[in-house]
């Protein structure tokens, strides 16, 4: 298993309860593949650098966790056609 960052931000206009369901699913995704999630941050609201979708701002969050390959394909494809997402990136975590 390797460690992964992945950084997720979603539409700035969505509920509290309806964001934090969507980090739920994100992490349910890692432990249904056997992974650890070791952080969940929630940085907040912030401005975007350029536009996306007509959206100046954003809710972003990052988490950390362990996994294999399969989880971060899943969690990709998941978050290519979810509305509630403007931009997703998963890296590897070289520390």
């Amino acid at each position: 298993m390797k460690k992964y960052e992945g950084v997720f931000i979603f539409v700035p206009n969505l509920e509290e309860e309806v964001r934090k369901a969507e980090m739920d699913r994100i992490r349910s995704i890692v432990e249904s593949f056997k992974g650890t999630v070791e952080k969940f941050e929630e940085w907040g609201q912030r401005r975007l650098a350029y536009e996306i979708k007509k959206t100046k701002e954003g809710y972003y969050a990052i988490m950390n966790f362990t996994s294999d390959a399969d989880a971060v394909n899943e969690i990709d494809r998941i978050s290519k056609i979810n509305e509630k997402m403007l931009r997703h990136m998963i890296t590897k975590d070289e520390r």
